[in-house]
């Protein structure tokens, strides 16, 4: 990861906005975007990675983000926001068109399909997990091509 003032921004409000939240293993949720962010190379893609999820689920709207980040950030963590009603795979389809957001988005991949993050969690079914087995193939086969 890379430490600025953008990146130490975007650190604080995920941070902020994914408080009290968990993942399905019961994790503070932002370990997730941190996770991702930890990956990356470069300022924006630093900043997109910890934001990928804000809109998505928190109170956090693309106004407040526009406000803060620059255009690159948001035109990213815009596409990265999968809007209710938009089929999953017509989604990732449209994160093709952006390097930083196809960056990001097989990063967040990865880190969905890493099973391991769920040892000792008993809630979640073998046939949970073969559907998003299934799910994250196919959203990194749509990308791969796209990968930069």
């Amino acid at each position: 990861m890379i430490y600025t003032t953008l990146t130490n921004k975007a650190l604080r409000l995920a941070y902020a906005a994914h408080q009290g939240q968990t993942d399905k293993s019961g994790q503070p949720y932002v370990f997730h975007p941190y996770h991702l962010a930890e990956q990356m190379t470069d300022e924006i893609s630093v900043c997109v990675a910890l934001l990928h999820d804000v809109v998505e689920d928190t109170a956090i709207t693309f106004e407040d983000l526009e406000q803060e980040f620059p255009k690159e950030v948001t035109d990213a963590v815009r596409l990265l926001t999968h809007q209710k009603g938009t089929d999953y795979f017509d989604y990732v389809r449209a994160i093709r068109e952006n390097p930083v957001a196809v960056k990001v988005k097989l990063a967040d991949l990865a880190h969905n399909s890493d099973e391991t993050r769920f040892a000792g969690c008993e809630d979640i079914s073998e046939e949970r997990l073969m559907k998003w087995r299934e799910k994250y193939a196919k959203a990194k086969a749509i990308l791969k091509d796209a990968e930069v």
